[in-house]
């Protein structure tokens, strides 16, 4: 008897698991709607448009253009801007659905969480953010140590502060490498968090004044740097072949990373439906001319081959005889580390925010301040998470573990709108099957065009037989040649991606594609990760959980403000 009990109530459990990760957030049209300003629960509306370009532009361009564009014109040569262009491109196909999804859904917090719980379900969604959270919490330490870095040299460069010692602003390590201790990173990120926690207006200066200074350098370098280009310099224009040229496409790939933020902005938008849409592409536009200016410049100013490893812009100038912008070098780098923490710190706890509120996450990451309008529970905890890692640890050997969520995310946001374009989720008269309902044959497809990605991946990073990708190519196309005649598709309101099916499977092949190319420790951060996540879903999340997010008595909506955007 004791037995039957105990496997009735293993089945139960499995049962309750199953269900609850089945369940899905409703999605309620967003009919220019948002969350109540007046709400206690309700984050402030002062974003405009160009607030959400200059986030998105924050976001992405940090110390990158001024290091990542030289390391890898060393291996692709001049022909690291068709690098560029390439992962512009890409990015541009995963912008587009962001862009779609951001001005279908209901202007409130959670972006690529908030669009796989209503496409797919509770445990994906929660997964998502996981391997996202994993990837801001490691990049921000990082990044703050970078930043501590950059600060401690300008200091220097004063009698009084000449002299600091490692510990302050590099970093010193101790007991063998296990701890390496740097003050400065912490203090950073504290006074980042206080701004983030007095309000998106004083944050949103902030990073409005640090934008627009690294762009008017970048643009400065640019202008600077063409009277000194030798043409001569960009032949032979592809020195390694094609294939560098394409690898160097995988690397650069990560430094358009950060639009994703203008989708997370969404309930602090003025005009979400119209705005949001418009700053992540027009950001990306902007981050894709600056990085390709500056590439031609780098590789004009100097031959590929002599270009710099660790500062291959400053170096360059350097060479010309032109200090002072060495100096504007650094001050952008300085300006674009800055913009890219804070919003970073901003995105992490409007995620924290929306499972807060949702129950995946304990009822404290919920709770929004009442009169500064901002989640200080959550940005308090990121900043704490951040600055333990950063004042503690190299966080720089896990590099190679970055870039998963990224990524990840972007994979699922571009399935979501796939799946969201469905006339029907569960059936379609159109398409009959013994085995499979519509719903699952679409979803089917979707994995297969990711195991193809993956597959071609490999085999182009471990130099496998061309054929392979041949077919692993050709079955992708097959799979999304039956999305595209075996699924009827409706037109979304708002904005709309075009090319849908077939552009969303592309983005997703190209996405994971890349994904093969990290470090084999990142695959098994992927998955260990998500193993880990599940058993938290099982004992707390799915009993918890409040797919409706806030409760329902507690929700208003209402027309959006109609006040100029700037």
């Amino acid at each position: 008897m004791g037995g039957q009990r105990n496997g009735a109530a293993s089945s139960s459990w499995l049962s309750q698991f199953w269900f609850s990760a089945r369940r899905t957030k409703p999605l309620n049209p967003p009919h220019n709607t948002t969350v109540a300003i007046n709400h206690p629960d309700g984050l402030t509306r002062r974003l405009g448009l160009f607030d959400l370009i200059l986030i998105g532009v924050g976001a992405s361009i940090g110390a990158g253009i001024f290091v990542v564009t030289g390391t890898v014109a060393r291996d692709a040569g001049p022909g690291v801007t068709i690098s560029f262009i390439l992962a512009g491109l890409s990015c541009i196909l995963n912008a587009l659905c962001y862009a779609e999804l951001a001005s279908r859904f209901p202007a409130v917090v959670g972006g690529a969480y908030l669009y796989t719980y209503s496409a797919f379900n509770e445990i994906t969604a929660f997964l998502v953010f996981a391997q996202l959270m994993l990837d801001y919490h490691i990049g921000a330490a990082s990044i703050a140590r970078s930043l501590a870095s950059y600060v401690a040299t300008l200091l220097e460069l004063s009698p009084v502060f000449r002299g600091l010692p490692s510990w302050f602003g590099t970093g010193e390590e101790f007991f063998g490498g296990t701890v390496s201790v740097n003050v400065l990173a912490p203090v950073l990120l504290a006074l980042l968090s206080v701004i983030l926690c007095r309000g998106v207006g004083e944050s949103s200066v902030l990073n409005s004044v640090m934008t627009i200074t690294k762009i008017v350098i970048v643009i400065i370098v640019i202008f600077v740097g063409a009277f000194e280009v030798d043409v001569a310099n960009w032949t032979p224009f592809a020195p390694n072949g094609i294939k560098a040229i394409f690898t160097g496409a995988t690397v650069v790939f990560f430094a358009y990373v950060g639009f994703d933020a203008v989708a997370n902005s969404a309930e602090e938008s003025k005009r979400p439906q119209r705005d949001l849409p418009l700053g992540i592409i027009g950001s990306l536009f902007i981050c894709i001319v600056l990085y390709i200016g500056v590439c031609l410049v780098i590789t004009g100013m100097v031959p590929y081959n002599l270009i710099g490893e660790d500062a291959p812009l400053a170096e360059a100038f350097r060479s010309k005889g032109l200090k002072f912008v060495t100096f504007l070098i650094t001050i952008g780098a300085v300006a674009g580390l800055t913009t890219t923490l804070l919003v970073g710190l901003y995105v992490q706890s409007r995620l924290y925010l929306g499972l807060g509120r949702d129950g995946l996450l304990p009822a404290v990451f919920g709770k929004v301040h009442p009169t500064r309008h901002t989640p200080i529970h959550s940005q308090v905890w990121v900043g704490i998470v951040a600055g333990v890692l950063s004042g503690l640890f190299n966080v720089s050997v896990l590099s190679h573990i970055l870039s998963v969520g990224s990524l990840t995310g972007y994979s699922v946001v571009s399935a979501c709108v796939v799946t969201l374009r469905w006339n029907d989720r569960h059936a379609d008269d159109r398409v009959l099957s013994r085995w499979t309902s519509p719903w699952q044959e679409g979803v089917i497809c979707l994995i297969v065009v990711a195991c193809c990605g993956f597959a071609t991946g490999v085999s182009y990073r471990y130099d496998g037989s061309f054929i392979f990708m041949i077919v692993a190519a050709v079955i992708a196309i097959l799979s999304i040649s039956a999305l595209c005649f075996r699924q009827s598709y409706r037109d979304p309101p708002g904005f709309s991606c075009p090319g849908v099916p077939i552009l969303p499977a592309v983005s997703i092949f190209f996405n994971i594609f890349l994904f093969a190319q990290l470090h084999e420790e990142a695959w098994v951060r992927f998955v260990v990760l998500s193993i880990i996540m599940v058993g938290v879903y099982a004992f707390y999340g799915q009993y918890n959980a409040k797919p409706g997010g806030m409760d329902d008595e507690t929700i208003v909506y209402h027309s959006a403000p109609t006040e100029p955007t700037f």
